[in-house]
């Protein structure tokens, strides 16, 4: 049996969370609804559909909630204004919160993962065929770009330990996010890290054919560790335990919903967005969800938890990766107290 964390971890929580998880009317009764600015790690594309399909479906409404959305430029920064209180709330890679947590230990609200959206990482390298470049071990000697704060090149110590490759084994160039599958594209680098599917949309986009991309997933060498997870600060959790609760419950809806019917996802992004391309976000979102949201881990044991004995061992390999001074505790990360109920967040 997985042993997953357990609440009894976070006994000081337990108190200020338990009226807001017992009692779901508790946020409607209010005179206003409470509101939570929440801040996205990127653009909204098909990746973020989800919570715009929530938003507009009124779920965050119907718990009481007046939820707004803001545009990102990567989860450090996402991490950065939820540990700000500028944002009640935030999404980002819990790679970056790790990260964050041992080196800003004391920040207006501290950060912490309540819901874990992408149950394995997407970073990937990616590389065209013409680079001969046919297994990780290949990649020695080969310059690779991306830009610094990429989760796919700060995790790359941990994925080249894992193929028999010293971190030094390849040279960086550093990109900006907008140039890098050009860049690829172009023969300026052998090979980037980032997101995928995004990465593979982006290449085919500069010109790339998908047959002639090569894509190392670290999820399939070794690195098992967790993504993107939904994250908000202690001053927040402590002031409006129910909201924390709520969001999740219209989240965990929302994105069940969404992955049953992603023409209405993407439709409602589009409405947000006119400018996208909906087959291409629909691809970018059926991508994600089936290679990072809907694994067999989440099959078994439902969406949103962490199992305790693996992120332990993500927050040391990431440590080590990072070669950070020291590693936050496993509850420090990752707080399960607001959670919906399992049964809603297991899938049909």
């Amino acid at each position: 049996m997985t042993l997953s964390l357990s609440r009894r971890r976070w006994l000081g929580h337990t108190a200020t969370v338990a009226a807001g998880l017992g009692v779901p009317t508790l946020l409607r009764a209010q005179a206003a609804p409470v509101k939570i600015r929440f801040q996205l790690d990127w653009r909204a594309d098909g990746q973020a559909a989800p919570f715009f399909y929530t938003l507009s479906k009124g779920y965050f409404a119907q718990e009481g909630l007046d939820v707004s959305f803001d545009v990102g430029s990567g989860s450090a920064m996402a991490v950065n204004r939820v540990a700000s209180g500028v944002y009640e709330m935030g999404y980002g890679d819990v790679n970056a919160l790790i990260e964050f947590l041992t080196n800003t230990p004391n920040a207006p609200s501290m950060p912490q993962a309540v819901y874990m959206v992408l149950e394995s990482t997407p970073a990937a390298v990616m590389s065209l065929t013409r680079s001969n470049i046919n297994k990780p071990a290949d990649l020695a000697g080969k310059t690779l770009g991306a830009p610094p704060f990429d989760a796919g090149r700060k995790l790359w110590p941990l994925f080249a330990k894992l193929q028999g490759l010293a971190p030094d084994a390849v040279k960086w160039t550093n990109i900006d996010p907008a140039l890098r599958e050009v860049m690829l594209v172009k023969g300026q680098v052998d090979a980037v890290t980032g997101f995928q599917p995004s990465g593979l949309i982006s290449a085919i986009a500069a010109g790339a054919k998908e047959e002639e991309l090569r894509i190392f997933h670290y999820k399939d060498f070794g690195v098992n560790v967790y993504g993107n997870a939904i994250l908000t600060g202690s001053r927040f959790q402590a002031e409006q335990p129910a909201a924390v609760a709520g969001f999740l419950r219209a989240y965990n809806r929302g994105l069940k919903e969404s992955m049953a019917n992603y023409d209405e996802a993407i439709k409602v992004l589009k409405a947000r967005e006119p400018i996208i391309d909906t087959t291409v976000e629909m691809r970018r979102l059926r991508g994600l969800i089936e290679q990072c949201v809907l694994t067999p881990t989440t099959k078994a044991q439902g969406l949103g938890e962490v199992n305790g004995a693996r992120l332990a061992k993500q927050i040391t390999d990431v440590a080590q990766a990072f070669n950070l001074p020291a590693a936050p505790k496993p509850e420090a990360v990752f707080n399960p107290a607001f959670l919906p109920a399992k049964t809603t967040r297991m899938m049909v």
